[in-house]
């Protein structure tokens, strides 16, 4: 439901922390009610908006930087919206006041903290050494570009996709990479045992050289430049490049400063207001509450970003519009493997990352009474998770041709009690019921759906 404030927040100074997607969401969500809004964005990222999962792209060499922005150079001159490359230093959330780090000050009628979520650095001896690298922007990736043309060996730890695009970018690069995990197997708090051993056969197969259940114990150095890694068993590995994946953090040292709760992230409301009037948060540094669940959740998806701003700019620019949770969904490269992750798929735990890393959502972890069924169909694999009547979760690699009908069974809970007896009776031929299932419940609805338009 969707209704107008009952205060006047037309010509109000709108200013947005941030130059993600979340701060362009909002942007445009502002603007879009509100002609004579005046919108500053403020981000200490010189870079114009650009895609962050199209990095991974540009760290392969598969599309230029040019191709990553957002938004054309004439769209930004229409949303008319002031930007500002800066660092905040504080809030002065009583006065309505930012202090910039240059000294300057900059009032405001309405803030958004779109401030996004930085990697965790490691805590071993050594991880400041030059030569070990994260991957936090497109400033970033251009510098590991830039080492890349140099390096002969790297090592990467980490869990999740992010791991992966060290792993894929370096290896395209001609970097001999070796990656190292803590546990037995790739990203487990997602993939099944199927589904990882896929993944890690592509890396071998690509000479990706693997190690499992080991764990870096210090970066080794000379003249403060990184030259190889022990690990705890004794192991030395030499090499010119040492990336680090093991999750993000929010930030949120700027909120907590000026006394915005925070517990994980910031703390958000369904309307993505904060607990300070007229301050509200979105995207990767937001802990948004759900009515539904009751529960404040972490976010690292694209999709949920912009979804965020989009509602937190409505509400500043004077909507009451309450934010309705997306079936969490990533579509990700790993190891070359095109894959959607839809639902609730996983688990809790992953050896490999200490947090959430991007491109995931805490809302994957699915109820531990769930149950599986997955297969493989021409060298692609599929697996649904299932819970009660409905399918709650799937991940999908390779071929793609099913992920939009999953996508839709699960956001809309469709109920498969029908199809449970055949279902236990028939596991091999399960996957089978339930793409035949899909097809014709997404060809019915979206036949109903057109015949509706055009009475």
């Amino acid at each position: 439901m969707i209704a107008r404030s009952s205060g006047d927040a037309r010509g109000l100074h709108h200013v947005i922390i941030g130059s993600g997607v979340a701060a362009l969401s909002a942007a445009e969500a502002i603007r879009l009610l509100d002609p004579d809004a005046q919108i500053t964005i403020c981000s200490d990222e010189a870079a114009p908006f650009y895609s962050r999962p199209g990095l991974a792209y540009l760290l392969t060499g598969d599309v230029p930087a040019a191709q990553l922005t957002l938004r054309t150079a004439q769209e930004l001159t229409a949303l008319r919206a002031e930007r500002i490359t800066a660092s905040v230093a504080s809030i002065d959330a009583p006065r309505h006041v930012l202090t910039l780090h240059d000294g300057h000050h900059l009032r405001y009628d309405r803030l958004l903290l779109a401030t996004g979520a930085a990697s965790v650095p490691p805590a071993f001896p050594g991880g400041a050494l030059d030569g070990v690298v994260q991957l936090d922007s497109l400033a970033d990736t251009q510098a590991l570009i830039e080492r890349a043309s140099t390096a002969r060996q790297a090592v990467v730890i980490g869990g999740g996709s992010t791991a992966l695009e060290f792993v894929d970018g370096l290896n395209a690069r001609g970097v001999h990479t070796t990656y190292l995990m803590r546990g037995e197997r790739y990203w487990s708090k997602v993939f099944d045992r199927v589904e990882s051993a896929i993944v890690e056969s592509q890396l071998l197969a690509e000479g990706v050289t693997l190690f499992r259940n080991t764990i870096v114990q210090e970066a080794l150095g000379a003249s403060g430049r990184l030259v190889a890694v022990r690990t705890t068993d004794g192991r030395v590995l030499a090499c010119d490049l040492l990336a680090v994946s093991i999750g993000v953090r929010p930030r949120v040292a700027l909120a907590r400063a000026a006394g915005i709760a925070v517990d994980r992230g910031i703390l958000a409301t369904e309307f993505l207001e904060t607990n300070v009037e007229d301050v509200f948060a979105a995207g990767d540094c937001a802990q948004v509450y759900d009515p539904v669940t009751r529960s404040a959740r972490l976010d690292t998806l694209w999709s949920s970003a912009a979804q965020q701003g989009t509602t937190a700019g409505y509400n500043m620019a004077g909507m009451r519009v309450p934010m309705r949770l997306h079936t969490p969904i990533n579509i990700t490269r790993v190891a070359g493997i095109t894959v959607s992750i839809i639902g609730a798929v996983g688990s809790a735990e992953d050896p490999d990352l200490l947090t959430l890393t991007r491109g995931q959502s805490e809302r994957w972890t699915h109820d531990p009474h769930a149950w599986s069924v997955g297969g493989a169909r021409r060298q692609n694999r599929l697996r649904v998770v299932i819970s009660g009547t409905a399918i709650i979760g799937a991940v999908v690699m390779g071929d793609q041709r099913v992920s939009h009908a999953l996508a839709h069974l699960i956001g809309e809970e469709v109920d498969i009690s029908a199809l449970r007896p055949a279902l236990d009776a028939e596991p091999d031929a399960a996957l089978d019921l339930l793409l035949a299932f899909c097809e014709t419940h997404v060809r019915d609805h979206d036949g109903h759906r057109h015949a509706s338009a055009h009475r």
